[in-house]
C-alpha cells in the first residue's frame, strides 16, 4: 500500500504558496539577493535567498517563517496527526543570542524539542511528534519516515514540516568550506563556484489512501518509494564515485517496483558546488546508463534551503508530474560536459505517464531517493 500526499504548501524566497515558486522557477527568476543583516566581513558572499521583510513577534526567525502557513494549514490537518518537523538549525538565531549574551535560559530555549512543541501546539495535535535532523536531508528523510508510518500501519495520517532560516551560523559555515558563490549558484555549469544558502518552510500531510479518500482530500502525488543511505565518506564531502546516491536511488526504484527506465525525470539536490554535481551525475549515469534523464535544479532560484530543502523540491516535482513538465534550472547557461543531454536551461515537456526521482545529499554522507506518481 503507497502513501499519499495530500494538503501542501510553502514559502521560499520567492514568497508563499508552492505555484508563486514553480512561476518564478518556470520563468528562470532567481530570488537570491544580497542578505541584509547577515552579511559579515570576511565571509565569502553576501547572496543568499532570503524572504523580504521576514518579522514579527515570534521568539527566532525561523517561527517567523512558520507562523503565516501554520495558521492557514491548522485548519485542514486532523488532530490525532502525528508530526515530523525536520531541521538542520532550528532556532539557531535564539541560539547566537544566547550565547553572545551569556543567557542560559535563552539557549536551552533553543533547542529544536522546544520548537516542536511549540508547533504542535500552534496546531493543535494530539498525536506523536518527533524532530528529524539529519543536515540537508532531513526533509526528504522526514518525508520517507512518514510514507513509512503509513504504509506499516502505525499511523493513518502525518504532517510533515521542513524548515530552516539563516543565520550568521549557516553563513560562518558555508563560508569556513569554501562552499558559498559570490553570485547567484549556477548548478550543473561548467563555470559554477558554490551555492547560496536560502530559507524556506514547506508542508505536506502525508496519508493513508483510504482514509484521504474517505475525507475527501485531494491528493497531490503518491510516494511509490522511498530509500535513506549513507556513503560515510567524510564529514562534509560526498563520496566522488556517488555510489553511496546510485544505491540508494536503486532502492528507491525497488521498493517501488518501478524499473529505472520508467523514470521521466530527476529533481536534483544540484547545489552548485564542484563536488555535489559531479558525484549526482556519476551517480544518474551508473543507474540509467547512457540514456539521459531530464534533470533540473531549483537551488539557483530558491537558494540551498538546507533542512526544507528535500520537501520544498518534492513540492516542486509534484506539480511536475500534474503538469507534465519541468522547469528550466535556473543559473544554468552553459552545462558541464558531464551534463550534457540531461540538465536544460529550458523547460521540458513530459508524457502523461510521469514518474519522478527527488535526490537529497548532506553532510555526513548521508543520501535520500524518493520515487513520486500522479494521483490516480
Amino acid at each position: 500500500m503507497q502513501s499519499v500526499i495530500t494538503q501542501t504548501t510553502m514559502i521560499t524566497a520567492y514568497g508563499p504558496g508552492t505555484e508563486t515558486a514553480w512561476d518564478a522557477l518556470f520563468g528562470g527568476r532567481s530570488a537570491v539577493r544580497q542578505a541584509p543583516g547577515f552579511a559579515r566581513e570576511g565571509f565569502m558572499s553576501q547572496k543568499a535567498a532570503v524572504l523580504p521583510g521576514l518579522s514579527g513577534t515570534e521568539r527566532s526567525r525561523v517561527m517567523n517563517l512558520l507562523a503565516p502557513p501554520l495558521e492557514r494549514m491548522a485548519p485542514h490537518i486532523p488532530v490525532d496527526s502525528a508530526l515530523l518537523l525536520a531541521t538542520t538549525t532550528g532556532e539557531m538565531d535564539l541560539l547566537e543570542r544566547g550565547v553572545l549574551s551569556g543567557d542560559l535560559r535563552m539557549q536551552k530555549e533553543a533547542h529544536p524539542l522546544n520548537l516542536l512543541a511549540a508547533v504542535k501546539k500552534r496546531i493543535g495535535l494530539s498525536g506523536p511528534a518527533e524532530v528529524v535532523s539529519s543536515a540537508c536531508v532531513s526533509s526528504s528523510a522526514a518525508l520517507a519516515r512518514a510514507a513509512d508510518m503509513v504504509e506499516s500501519g502505525r499511523c493513518t495520517s502525518v504532517l510533515v514540516i521542513g524548515c530552516d532560516a539563516l543565520s550568521e551560523f549557516v553563513f560562518a559555515g558555508f563560508s569556513t568550506l569554501m562552499a558559498l558563490s559570490p553570485q547567484p549558484s549556477r548548478p550543473f555549469d561548467r563555470n559554477r563556484d558554490g551555492l547560496n544558502p536560502g530559507e524556506a518552510a514547506a508542508f505536506a500531510l502525508v496519508m493513508n489512501p483510504g482514509r484521504a479518500k474517505r475525507e475527501n482530500r485531494p491528493v497531490t502525488a503518491r510516494i511509490r518509494g522511498w530509500a535513506l543511505g549513507c556513503d560515510a565518506n567524510h564529514m562534509t564531502g560526498p563520496s566522488r564515485n556517488g555510489e553511496g546516491l546510485a544505491r540508494t536511488i536503486k532502492k528507491a526504484l525497488f521498493r517501488a517496483s518501478v524499473p529505472a527506465c520508467d523514470v521521466t525525470s530527476i529533481c536534483a539536490h544540484g547545489t552548485g558546488t564542484a563536488y555535489n554535481d559531479a558525484m549526482e551525475m556519476k551517480a544518474f549515469k551508473t543507474v540509467f546508463g547512457k540514456r539521459p534523464r531530464p534533470v533540473y535544479s531549483i537551488k539557483g532560484g530558491t537558494g540551498h534551503t538546507m533542512g526544507a530543502a528535500g520537501l520544498v523540491e518534492t513540492l516542486i516535482a509534484a506539480e511536475s508530474v500534474k503538469k507534465h513538465i519541468i522547469p528550466p534550472t535556473t543559473g544554468l547557461s552553459e552545462p558541464d560536459s558531464e551534463a550534457v543531454g540531461w540538465v536544460s536551461p529550458e523547460h521540458v515537456e513530459l508524457s502523461d505517464n510521469h514518474t519522478a526521482l527527488t535526490t537529497n545529499s548532506g553532510f555526513g554522507g548521508a543520501n535520500s531517493a524518493i520515487i513520486l506518481g500522479g494521483p490516480e
